[in-house]
């Protein structure tokens, strides 16, 4: 062999290794994962030290350490000692920042919409939730340990979303975001008018297909609702009037879709209303308001700056883009300074992703916003960890670097928002779930194959001289 095949071999070699990287990155949202990681041991005692601490609710902390103890973050500063047996994560150089929760997602789900009906209230993401997606270990790559999966946008009212931790590689039930308060998915606009959708062969369209028949759909709903939960506590009233030896009274049968609309009534269940319009947002609140509900999040919300006094006086969180629209006639009028509109008129606003490859980067897309209007440092970071937290309600978990919560972290090679930075590793209660140094990344991909080519010449010298 010589000299000029070996490196046309070489040659062939990576490009056949990269072709299969990406072939393999293509593929790989609609299969299971081709490789498994070990699992992390349990994080009994952990103290990162020497860190640039971004606690996201306190300030920064020049060189400062982060003691965990069973999952939860047990000190934080500047002059922290660390513990006598802790395991010790040098972050020398390096950024830590809370753990990234993106507010809409879709990963890790085998299915995302119901298309069946306006009304789905009850079906449930946790049912289709699958703990092998290699989303998942791509997202914590970029620093997300938590995601609210949402049904899709097909239905006035969908599915019920699932708060996930990423915890990869255990079993499916133990990514289920424990004490997350339940969820549900609306949607207005296009996507559930099917405006953009031709039925298929022997489907008609279905209702509602203006957007004044999907305000119908929903004080119908919720008439009902109200009617359903009425009848439960006249049940309720009946039973506990009933005396020694009188006849239990027959309860009312039980209806799924309905019970989750109480629970939204109630205060019990939270809505993430996905919408573009500064009209049909007006409508949803104005919905609300009669049902006695407050809505936690509108997604999307890319008119959310031509309303932006009337959501913050709801109490409502906005969940958007950075800068993404024009995807569809209800996107056109976005403009990327939304998101700093919505934070000067007092809404707390998130950045997500709706995407699994947009969701690797959703730090990057908060930088933006510090471009786009001139957010501080501190509410873009707000944006990707705190604030989604709130309207998710579990902000007293997650979302800051404070003691007492769960130890969901971020380590960066560099300031988050610097164009250079990566994140080096990744925490899920104190657990190293990602670490760039074990990781099957394309750069040891290339490290591997150049040290096979530093081995290659000398066989070859041995293969010449034997011909």
């Amino acid at each position: 062999m010589n000299r000029d095949q070996l490196r046309d071999g070489e040659l062939r070699g990576i490009a056949v290794a990269l072709i299969s990287v990406v072939a393999a990155a293509s593929l790989a949202a609609q299969q299971p994962a081709s490789f498994t990681m070990p699992i992390p041991p349990a994080a009994h005692l952990v103290a990162i030290t020497n860190a640039t601490i971004l606690t996201v609710s306190h300030g920064t902390i020049p060189r400062g350490t982060i003691v965990i103890r069973e999952g939860k973050i047990a000190a934080v500063g500047a002059d922290v000692a660390v513990p006598a047996g802790a395991q010790v994560i040098d972050a020398t150089g390096r950024y830590v920042m809370p753990g990234i929760i993106d507010e809409h997602s879709h990963s890790a789900a085998e299915a995302v919409n119901e298309f069946s009906n306006s009304v789905t209230a009850e079906v449930r993401m946790a049912d289709v939730i699958r703990e092998d997606m290699p989303t998942i270990y791509w997202q914590l790559a970029g620093g997300v340990t938590a995601v609210n999966v949402l049904h899709g946008s097909a239905n006035t009212i969908g599915g019920q979303n699932a708060v996930l931790k990423l915890r990869w590689g255990l079993p499916v039930d133990s990514l289920l975001f424990e004490g997350a308060p339940p969820g549900i998915k609306f949607a207005l606009g296009e996507n559930v008018k099917e405006s953009n959708f031709q039925p298929g062969p022997g489907r008609e369209r279905r209702y509602p297909a203006t957007r004044m028949g999907v305000e119908e759909v929903l004080r119908d709903a919720f008439t009902r609702a109200v009617a359903y939960r009425t009848e439960w506590q006249q049940y309720e009233a009946a039973r506990r009037a009933v005396r020694r030896g009188q006849a239990e009274p027959m309860p009312p049968r039980r209806d799924l879709q309905l019970d989750a609309l109480v629970e939204v009534m109630d205060g019990r269940r939270l809505v993430h209303a996905h919408c573009y319009r500064a009209d049909e947002i007006l409508m949803l609140l104005r919905v609300a308001h009669d049902f006695g509900f407050r809505v936690a999040s509108l997604e999307h919300v890319l008119e959310g700056y031509k309303v932006a006094d009337e959501i913050a006086a709801a109490g409502t969180g906005a969940s958007t883009f950075a800068d993404f629209w024009g995807y569809k006639l209800e996107a056109y009028d976005a403009i990327p300074y939304n998101a700093a509109l919505m934070t000067q008129h007092g809404v707390a606003v998130a950045i997500n992703s709706d995407d699994d490859e947009r969701a690797r980067r959703l730090y990057q897309d908060a930088a933006k916003t510090m471009h786009y209007g001139g957010v501080s440092e501190t509410d873009a970071l707000k944006m990707i960890t705190l604030n989604p937290a709130r309207m998710l309600g579990v902000e007293n978990r997650v979302g800051s670097i404070d003691v007492g919560k769960d130890a969901d972290l971020a380590i960066f090679s560099g300031h988050p928002f610097a164009p250079a930075s990566r994140v080096e590793m990744t925490l899920v209660d104190g657990r190293v779930f990602f670490d760039r140094t074990t990781a099957p990344t394309l750069e040891h991909l290339m490290q591997q194959l150049q040290e096979q080519r530093q081995h290659r010449p000398a066989a070859a010298a041995t293969d010449k001289g034997e011909q």
